[in-house]
């Protein structure tokens, strides 16, 4: 037996801890993206040479970053119905989460919606203020009931 771990991908391939640090990872770019103003295939190039992106899914990285990027203005004036205050407004880390899991719910179906609202959150506890989590779950709780009603009301 060799002493390094093995990756439990699922049938069709996704392997869900290399999704989820891909995830983490892009909240952080996004984060930089967010303060710094730089283009998202600045940032996207930035994290290739600067993190450890060996252990997440690289592409899915890649997607959420630019899918958040090509979709902003959809996704903001979609969170716009579901939150209390202008998205500028919003603390950045938990203004990141909620713009991937947005992009996630709305234009990633094949993701369920309780692995997107759950790595939101999971996120958000890591890196977010002490209670940005309960903000977030809030937020995309009436979002997925709205933008995934089907798939919330059957209870997948």
């Amino acid at each position: 037996m060799t002493g390094t771990p093995t990756r439990r991908a699922r049938p069709d391939g996704i392997d869900p801890a290399a999704r989820s640090r891909a995830r983490r990872r892009a909240l952080q770019a996004i984060y930089a993206w967010q303060m710094s103003g730089q283009r998202i295939a600045q940032v996207i190039e930035q994290f290739r040479s600067e993190q450890d992106m060996d252990i997440a899914d690289l592409a899915y990285f890649e997607d959420l970053l630019r899918g958040v990027d090509a979709n902003l203005a959809k996704i903001d004036e979609e969170l716009r119905r579901f939150v209390d205050r202008d998205i500028a407004q919003i603390d950045p880390i938990e203004r990141g989460v909620l713009r991937l899991a947005a992009y996630e719910l709305l234009f990633r179906v094949d993701v369920p919606y309780r692995v997107v609202l759950n790595e939101a959150i999971e996120t958000t506890k890591r890196f977010g203020a002490d209670h940005g989590h309960s903000y977030v779950n809030g937020v995309l709780d009436r979002a997925a009931a709205q933008w995934r009603g089907a798939e919330v009301g059957s209870g997948r």
